[in-house]
């Protein structure tokens, strides 16, 4: 009878068993549905726009150059035999800096002198002929006046004092050529010695005593020396095309030695070039060159602090401040991105195009043809914005005026406090949709 009572209990113990399985299993399979309800969302981040001043820069590399280094070059050639300096002395102007051997210079010059005196010694030797030769003359003539000579002894004397007057001219030419060639001599021995120009540095010395340099009146000869001025400085950086529009004389700028990374140095613009670096190229250059080669221009920047620990060829990077605004909306760079009609991305518009291009050429599609047409797609792209409402995001259109190194102009579209995505950079720029739902990404814990 034992045994007969015992079978049912463990039947009804078995049918609970399954009874609360089966609820277990749906309990877990609602879990799991509920939570894979609420991860359909795209996970982003976000941040408000805020008021702030935005300052645009235009970032550039160069190197420290004085504002005012003359290179020292002969105009004479020949062995140096004095060099007083070396590099790093400090010269004031009218100081010795190089003396060329003299000796065959100092021989032309006497060289040329003997012969200026040769020529006043025949310039007296003419005047006197022409005073004989006048004498002559006017006694001829007036005996010619009497009937007591021929027309040719006449014409004898008059000839011969016209060509003593033409001797004596010549004479004083000969005179004023030979000064000419004294004064040129002199000038060339007075040029084997080197003065210095200005007050200033020797911050470059490339030669020494005994060398033998090379040099014209007409051409630059052998550089020997370069005199600057160092307590004048000035950054020489390379502004691309994009950016030189921006830049102006007296923009401020802000200067960051790499030599001396712990010191900022203010400065402004004070020149900008008025052609490219590679402008002076020749024409078959220019024409083997890319036309996606990106043409730099020279910004030559006064530091208006000065450091004596600047030297000539340290390495710069300038950060020009082109414009400032004061008191705008502001949102991070990262979450202006581009949209055409129907939230379509940039990418979608170009992938469209690639195709419908391919499926008509038959796939022999040029690249500048997508090139090209890329370009063109851009002027159908707008400026947008996500801007958070509740779970999901609306798309806004903006206009934005300049930027910072993390935050854009925001000069129509949004308000202070609106709550817009900032990231991810893959969920901004391709994505998100017009009315997308998101989900909000927590900061971390000690963040």
């Amino acid at each position: 009878m034992n045994q007969t009572s015992s079978a049912p209990r463990r039947k009804s113990k078995k049918k609970w068993i399954i009874i609360g399985g089966t609820i277990l299993v749906i309990a877990l399979v609602a879990v799991g549905l509920s939570k894979r309800k609420k991860e359909t969302g795209i996970m982003v981040t976000t941040e408000k726009a805020v008021v702030k001043t935005i300052t645009q820069t235009v970032t550039a590399t160069g190197k420290v150059q004085p504002e005012t280094e003359v290179k020292i070059s002969p105009e004479v050639a020949g062995e140096i035999i004095e060099l007083p300096v070396k590099e790093g002395d400090i010269v004031k102007k009218g100081d010795l800096l190089v003396k060329i051997k003299p000796d065959f210079y100092q021989a032309q010059f006497e060289q040329q002198e003997a012969a200026l005196l040769s020529a006043k010694a025949a310039s007296v030797l003419s005047k006197a002929q022409l005073a004989k030769a006048e004498q002559d003359f006017q006694q001829a003539k007036d005996l010619y006046a009497k009937k007591l000579i021929s027309d040719a002894d006449y014409l004898a004397a008059k000839t011969g004092f016209e060509v003593g007057k033409a001797d004596f001219d010549s004479s004083l030419a000969q005179i004023r050529r030979s000064e000419g060639l004294v004064s040129q001599a002199q000038d060339q021995l007075n040029k084997t010695t080197i003065y210095a120009p200005m007050d200033g540095t020797i911050s470059s010395l490339t030669s020494e005593v005994g060398e033998r340099v090379v040099g014209t009146g007409q051409f630059a000869g052998t550089e020997i020396m370069r005199v600057a001025d160092l307590s004048n400085m000035e950054v020489r950086v390379k502004v691309n095309e994009n950016d030189i529009v921006n830049v102006k004389a007296g923009d401020p700028t802000v200067i960051s030695i790499d030599a001396l990374p712990e010191v900022k140095f203010n400065g402004k613009v004070s020149e900008i070039s008025s052609s490219a670096q590679n402008a002076g190229a020749d024409i078959a250059t220019q024409q083997n060159a890319s036309s996606d080669e990106v043409a730099n221009f020279l910004v030559k920047i006064n530091i208006s602090d000065r450091d004596q620990r600047l030297r000539p060829g340290m390495s710069a990077t300038s950060d020009i401040q082109t414009q400032t605004v004061e008191n705008v909306v502001a949102v991070p760079i990262q979450s202006v991105t581009v949209r055409a009609d129907g939230g379509k991305t940039a990418e979608d518009l170009a992938a469209e195009k690639s195709k419908a291009a391919r499926e008509k050429s038959g796939n022999n599609l040029e690249v500048t043809d997508t090139r090209d047409s890329a370009r063109r797609d851009r002027n159908q792209l707008e400026r947008v914005v996500f801007v958070v409402d509740g779970t999901k995001v609306k798309m806004v259109q903006v206009d934005t005026g300049i930027a910072d190194n993390t935050h854009i102009e925001i000069k129509e579209g949004l308000k202070e406090g609106d709550e817009i995505v900032s990231g991810s950079y893959a969920a901004i720029s391709r994505r998100l949709k017009d009315g997308a739902d998101i989900q909000i990404e927590q900061p971390k814990q000690g963040k």
